[in-house]
């Protein structure tokens, strides 16, 4: 037989409410509270290995996380759990935690990679990019703080140094566009990164990082135009960035007689 209690205001009995039923309410509350907590935890720990870490890097113990992020142990052993199995981080017993990838480097953010076409999966996301980015350059010129300028410039230099020396430049590359979208300081604009991020990567793939002094002089202006806080010349430079990418993807298109 189930347990009942009474609530009373006054004078007045109010209905019998099942204790059990209460019961189970809370814990149902205490475990939705505990995993909004988690999600919001988790995109701190991604924001914090995006920004601040590079695969290999060792990440401090999980005392010092928790007390960084102010959450408690358990929960922030279920956010590592989480980014292990998204291939994140690494959990070596007895050494500690590792960075693999950063969020930035995350290959198939809006699952495209089961589409055949690959030219035209490109031109299509480039398209909405022409949409977004110049916008979105616009807004980190008037809106960057000198933390975030000053990020953007070494992140700029980065992709420069590993163009120029033949390496893979594409998370960098991946990771500097990012950077713009944070310094706009619209949290739906950094939502919309993962089109950007599979528009970067798309795009490295196809052309085989072609256009090096393209990218290194586009950056550049791009680059400057924030730092200098100049909306306009930002919109400007990331048009003229887009749209020799864009003309780049047209002419492969062309030679592979898909146009």
């Amino acid at each position: 037989m189930s347990r009942v209690t009474r609530v009373w205001t006054g004078d007045n009995q109010q209905y019998p409410q099942n204790a059990e039923k209460e019961t189970a309410m809370a814990d149902e509350y205490a475990r939705m509270n505990r995993t909004l907590r988690s999600a919001q935890v988790e995109d701190q720990m991604l924001d914090y290995l995006m920004r601040f870490c590079k695969p290999g890097d060792k990440l401090p113990n999980e005392f010092d996380l928790a007390e960084r992020f102010g959450t408690s142990r358990s929960t922030l052993r279920e956010v590592m759990k989480s980014l292990a199995s998204q291939g994140l981080v690494e959990i070596r017993h007895g050494s500690g935690t590792y960075v693999i990838a950063t969020s930035a480097s995350t290959p198939d953010p809006l699952h495209l990679s089961g589409r055949k076409d690959k030219f035209r999966l490109a031109l299509e996301l480039f398209d909405v990019r022409v949409m977004l980015e110049p916008e979105i350059a616009a807004m980190a010129a008037e809106l960057r703080s000198d933390e975030q300028a000053a990020e953007l410039k070494k992140l700029c230099n980065e992709v420069e140094t590993l163009y120029l020396r033949g390496e893979d430049h594409t998370d960098a590359d991946i990771e500097f566009h990012t950077c713009i979208a944070r310094c706009s300081g619209n949290t739906v604009v950094q939502a919309l990164v993962p089109i950007i991020q599979s528009a970067i990567s798309t795009f490295c793939n196809i052309t085989e990082r072609k256009l090096m002094n393209e990218t290194i002089q586009t950056h550049r202006s791009i680059t400057n135009a924030i730092l200098n806080t100049d909306p306009i010349g930002a919109r400007c430079a990331m048009t003229a960035h887009l749209s020799a990418n864009r003309d780049m993807i047209q002419e492969i298109i062309r030679s592979h007689g898909k146009g």
